[in-house]
């Protein structure tokens, strides 16, 4: 798959190894040649044309590995490899190194120990990491002095990592599990078990945790750090990580090394040395003077690495300043006295109505989406009562709609916060310089009808529209000169509950509930039941405790 889709790379006939396609006019140059076990992708084939890298070797190393060698025997200059610190590694390309060189040709190796879990190496040393790619892009060459690169490289560092879930090799079972609470520091790219168990930490904790560690005078593999070094950071998705938290970890990463004045040259992100589908990640740091960066940003055309920003990581740069507020021309923005008190109240029933329900909304979500409508409402309910611990809301009708649309906007999140958005913000437009009864039922429509131009759903879709729009019916009563307000909202509450409880035996027409075949639509519409309880919430609110219209 990887040389079907990358045209620079080609396979060695009857072996799993990927060599670029333009050898011969690099034959005269040394031969870079990089290998492990599958399981590490894009390590290493990925690597292949990075700079004189020409192949990568994959899965069961003696044989392949072998031929290989051979294969560059006359038309190369010499071939170093470079192989990660395991033994089985050593073993295999040791045996390759004998064989080929007892064939005439000039063959060494590079053996790289980056890893600083161990805060006492044993007697193998420390384990090849990801700080292995690191060698791969500095030794493009052409490099003065490469034979004399011998043994443990100790420039990068990589430190014990935290993983949430472990590895498991095809057909087997994972080598140890984790609690749902736990973590574990230190583990290696083959799934074996790290050196300390702890709880979960939050990733500012976990990463400041794996710095100190690398850094530690007292541990003897630690990269000696002092404010003003200059290092690059790599940032390696071990395999089961999302693009969101990887990006969560290089942040408090970044963070934490310019608060102890380290100067992050280059940050590279991403998937470089992996673990099949372990949940974790490993950070490594590589001290670099102007020569090693010039060598990180040379160009390459190798596809696992990445087209990165040549220019240092930092959280200090300074921020583009937002464009000021439109400016606006509403008066009484804010309000006392019996409007503003009863517009608190209503406010106030809303949102403990929707906290009371949020578990019942979620619920029925999880047949019908992502099942966080309980979560969006509530994130809601909050917003709205921090607001108006800020400041008393406006009592004028427009100017409180229009504040609510802003604060759900802002503050609500999903597809729900939008809607409600633009449902209040059409539905304000519509009240501004009125207050008489009539004007709701102008105010309801005008808001039904900004949803169903953006939002594309109609009555009878099974969303929070089938309750809206039954209310919408009902406050059309409010028109007649006679009509009581309370008791024609009452009417409204009553046909929203029953619009909503009617979406269960409906098919969706919008929405994420529209992809989900109608068996398995069994309760009703949350969003629907969540309009209907808002309403009801509002009546409630409108009477004071005695049951007296307010």
């Amino acid at each position: 798959g990887l040389v079907a889709c990358n045209p620079g790379l080609r396979l060695l006939q009857g072996h799993r190894v990927v060599l670029r396609d333009d050898l011969p006019a690099i034959r005269g140059r040394v031969a870079l040649l990089s290998g492990g076990g599958s399981g590490h992708e894009p390590a290493h084939a990925g690597w292949s044309r990075l700079g004189t890298h020409q192949g990568g070797i994959l899965g069961f190393l003696l044989p392949v590995l072998h031929h290989s060698c051979c294969f560059y025997i006359h038309p190369a200059a010499g071939i170093l490899l470079i192989v990660k610190n395991y033994t089985g590694d050593r073993l295999n390309f040791g045996m390759a190194l004998e064989r080929a060189r007892a064939e005439g040709a000039d063959v060494r190796m590079v053996v790289v120990g980056d890893d600083c879990a161990f805060a006492t190496p044993g007697k193998a040393g420390r384990r090849g990491i990801c700080g292995t790619v690191l060698i791969h892009k500095v030794l493009l060459g052409p490099f003065m002095g490469i034979w004399e690169i011998w043994g443990i490289w100790g420039g990068a560092e990589s430190p014990k990592s935290p993983h949430l879930s472990p590895c498991s090799i095809p057909g087997s079972k994972p080598s140890f599990q984790l609690a749902e609470d736990e973590m574990e520091l230190g583990l290696g790219i083959h799934g074996e078990a790290g050196v300390r168990r702890m709880k979960v930490l939050p990733a500012d904790k976990a990463v400041e945790t794996m710095l100190k560690h690398m850094t530690d005078p007292s541990n003897a593999s630690h990269l000696s750090l002092t404010p003003g070094s200059s290092v690059v950071l790599v940032v390696n998705n071990l395999g089961g990580l999302s693009c969101l938290e990887l990006g969560i970890v290089a942040g408090a990463a970044v963070r934490c090394l310019e608060n102890r004045g380290i100067r992050i040259a280059r940050a590279l992100v991403g998937s470089f040395m992996t673990a099949l589908e372990m949940a974790g990640v490993s950070l490594t740091l590589m001290l670099v003077d102007e020569e090693l960066v010039r060598l990180i940003d040379a160009k390459t055309t190798a596809m696992a690495w990445p087209n990165i920003v040549t220019g240092p990581a930092t959280t200090r740069r300074e921020e583009v300043p937002a464009p000021a507020e439109a400016p606006r021309k509403l008066q009484d923005e804010t309000g006392t006295g019996p409007g503003t008190a009863r517009v608190q109240r209503v406010l106030q029933r809303v949102c403990s109505t929707l906290l009371d329900m949020q578990d019942r909304l979620n619920e029925l979500d999880r047949g019908a989406g992502d099942g966080d409508c309980g979560h969006t409402h509530a994130r809601a309910a909050q917003a709205i009562q921090a607001w108006m611990r800020s400041r008393p809301p406006p009592a004028a009708p427009s100017h409180l709609l229009s504040a609510l649309a802003d604060v759900l906007l802002e503050q609500m999140g999903g597809s729900s916060g939008v809607l409600y958005g633009l449902f209040l913000t059409a539905a304000a437009q519509s009240l501004r310089g009125r207050s008489d009864s009539p004007a709701w039922a102008d105010a309801m429509d005008a808001g039904i009808e900004a949803m169903q131009r953006y939002g594309g759903a109609a009555p009878g879709d099974r969303t929070m529209l089938d309750s809206l729009f039954a209310a919408a019916q009902a406050l059309h009563s409010l028109r007649s000169p006679s009509a009581d307000p309370l008791q024609v909202l009452a009417t409204a509450v009553q046909r929203a509950e029953a619009a909503a409880e009617a979406t269960r035996h409906m098919e969706a027409g919008a929405g994420r509930a529209s992809y989900i075949r109608s068996s398995r639509l069994e309760q009703p519409d949350p969003g629907a039941v969540a309009v209907a309880a808002v309403l009801g919430a509002v009546l409630e609110g409108l009477r004071d405790p005695m049951g007296t219209p307010q």
